[in-house]
């Protein structure tokens, strides 16, 4: 835990919490984040859990501390779409929303920092520095979305799968250091459901994974686990 002069006055919920320096929470003063913590529980869901359904009603709102969120949407005949990923210090959800327009599950073990809709609500109006740093998360999902846009409809296969392995690893660990070259994490997506996300086939994605690897970009244990001695090769090979 930080013990300086940002944490002087703050619930032990809150000065603990590493994605509260980057999240919304930045937006609110000791007393506020005080309120907050008293309507705030920290919860652990398992990998594949449903966090919220679509086209349910939101009766509570969550800041991601740990983990990676799959975000879906429904369609007409039954399928379901991966639309996004979240990760600590993204909010979930959507405010001044009373029914869900995705699903998010847990693409792997997360821990959530969760709040009611109506205390969020209710601070929003008191608090513009609030309402402030909500529309800039918003703002930043949507810059993010056309990123994306511009990842499947102009790049290469192998652009696209060293891209999202990209994407992962600059955002799956909230403590990395700017600068970092040296990264290691676990996949939260299956080869299927990276297929389904980059609309890729599953056999496309094998065979970028396996090219990435003799190329000497990545190393990969255990299937999932991937190793990055240097990101700026990865970003290389994503075409950044």
């Amino acid at each position: 835990m930080r013990d300086d002069i940002h944490t002087t006055g703050l619930p032990a919920l809150c000065a603990s919490c590493e994605a509260r320096h980057r999240g919304i929470c930045g937006a609110l003063t000791a007393e506020q984040l005080t309120l907050l913590a008293k309507a705030s529980s920290k919860r652990k869901a398992e990998e594949g859990s449903e966090l919220i359904g679509d086209a349910e009603n939101v009766e509570s709102y969550a800041n991601v501390l740990s983990g990676v969120v799959k975000l879906t949407k429904m369609l007409s005949d039954g399928r379901q779409q991966i639309v996004g990923l979240q990760f600590a210090p993204d909010f979930v959800g959507r405010p001044f929303r009373t029914e869900s327009t995705l699903a998010a599950e847990a693409a792997t073990d997360v821990e959530l920092c969760s709040f009611p809709r109506a205390t969020v609500e209710r601070m929003m109006a008191e608090q513009p520095d609030l309402e402030h740093r909500m529309l800039e998360q918003t703002l930043k999902e949507l810059d993010q979305a056309r990123d994306w846009m511009v990842t499947l409809g102009r790049k290469t296969a192998a652009e696209k799968v060293a891209s999202f392995i990209l994407m992962i690893a600059r955002n799956i660990d909230p403590t990395m250091k700017p600068g970092q070259r040296a990264v290691t994490f676990d996949l939260p997506l299956s080869r299927a459901e990276i297929a389904d996300f980059l609309g890729l086939t599953i056999e496309t994605v094998s065979r970028q994974f396996t090219r990435l690897r003799s190329e000497g970009v990545i190393r990969i244990e255990h299937n999932r686990r991937v190793i990055l001695d240097d990101i700026r090769k990865l970003a290389a090979s994503a075409g950044n």
